[in-house]
């Protein structure tokens, strides 16, 4: 009986209206992120020879993106990826999955603040705040600031209005890249840095760091329903994923280049200030964090309030009251915890291994659970999936931790 009331439809399904371009637009917006800034020192923990490892989990999240689309398949009332998990393992499935992801998003908009202090107090080191004998140095300055910037978005409880802060979010990246290649091309800075070939040390935290690039697994299923054509999804999941790819990699080769085995947490602290094209690339990092950092937190606060009784949930005070205390339980959080670095490889080595690795390939496997066992290509790899996930989970735990606490 259990099993037949979980077969009934989550959802009415819809018909999507977006066009192959515009689903392009925001596959690629869902993966080209913060990860940008942290590749170049990815690729200084882990060494050359790491981007091997780079490629091959480029080739593993796709896959797992292409697993995603068949559970939708499998059942058309499927609507996102807590739907997916519901079918697959029931309600607590639904549960856990909600979870992790909300946790993922609320690490990364305190990563989103620590990434506006540190790149503000790149740009003025001598900046503080002094209240009485309270004092706030440079970096803990402006975490406040960029939370009274951010407050005026919290109040917005508008989904769809905050999709259009957002909107600039591929097209940032972008500027950030040629700004950064054009620092070492005509600043004095060159590409001189042969790098190591190889850092088995550090190497967990690299391909953390790595797995970070490819968070976007949540947002498949819906770019997969907002289709008009969804035959056409696979076509789009392979646009977005080599054009990040690439972006990625060349972000992660240029800065190595630049820097070497020298270059900082977050690429834009290791450029000069002085020069225009790193003012550019600083200044358009600044503006991600502000657009984006509403849209990571409403999820969480939307799941804190379908937790509410009838009488609080629906109430516009209460709302505003979730969605200030999640500002400024991340501010805390923020400004006593300073180290981006660690923060991204934990989100990685923990909860996007899990999103992005794990749950599809658990998901799918039991949503087919007619499939019949044996040693073909497809049911290896998805095992392989599930080994190196959790190999680089536990393994990026450990050295993000252990980096944390030595």
């Amino acid at each position: 009986m259990a099993n037949n009331e979980l077969r009934i439809p989550l959802q009415t399904p819809t018909t999507g209206s977006s066009s192959f371009l515009k689903a392009c637009f925001n596959g690629t917006n869902a993966f080209l992120g913060i990860g940008l800034l942290t590749v170049p020192y990815a690729l200084s923990s882990g060494g050359w020879l790491s981007l091997i490892l780079f490629f091959l989990i480029a080739i593993m999240t796709f896959y797992t993106g292409i697993l995603l689309k068949r559970c939708m398949e499998a059942d058309p009332s499927i609507r996102s990826y807590l739907d997916i998990a519901e079918r697959a393992f029931g309600m607590k499935g639904r549960i856990i999955v909600m979870i992790i992801m909300n946790s993922e998003l609320y690490l990364v908009a305190i990563g989103l603040l620590i990434l506006e202090g540190d790149n503000l107090h790149k740009l003025f080191p001598k900046f503080m705040i002094k209240l009485g004998e309270l004092t706030a140095d440079g970096r803990q300055s402006f975490v406040l600031i960029t939370a009274l910037i951010i407050f005026p978005s919290m109040l917005l409880t508008d989904l769809s209005i905050l999709s259009y802060v957002s909107a600039t979010g591929v097209f940032s990246c972008l500027i950030i890249l040629v700004s950064i290649f054009c620092v070492g091309l005509f600043n004095g800075v060159g590409f001189h840095e042969k790098g190591t070939l190889l850092n088995v040390k550090s190497l967990p935290t690299g391909v953390s760091l790595y797995i970070v690039c490819f968070a976007g697994h949540p947002v498949i299923p819906s770019i997969y329903t907002s289709m008009r054509n969804t035959y056409q999804f696979s076509k789009v999941l392979l646009f977005s994923f080599v054009l990040t790819t690439f972006t990625y990699l060349a972000m992660a080769m240029v800065g190595y280049l630049m820097y070497g085995d020298r270059v900082e947490s977050q690429i834009t602290l290791s450029l000069p200030t002085s020069k225009v094209c790193a003012e550019v690339a600083i200044y358009t990092t600044l503006l991600i964090p502000i657009t984006r950092y509403a849209l990571m937190v409403t999820p969480v606060a939307t799941a804190i309030e379908g937790g509410l009784s009838e009488n609080y949930k629906n109430q516009r005070t209460v709302r505003l009251l979730i969605r200030v205390g999640l500002l400024i339980s991340t501010v805390i959080v923020a400004y006593v915890f300073p180290y981006y670095e660690s923060l991204m490889a934990i989100v990685g080595s923990i909860f996007v291994v899990s999103a992005s690795f794990l749950l599809p390939c658990l998901c799918y496997l039991k949503i087919n659970s007619d499939l019949r066992w044996g040693w073909n290509c497809e049911q290896m790899g998805i095992v392989g999936i599930l080994v190196f996930g959790t190999l680089a989970g536990v393994l990026g735990t450990y050295s993000s931790v252990y980096d944390l606490v030595t």
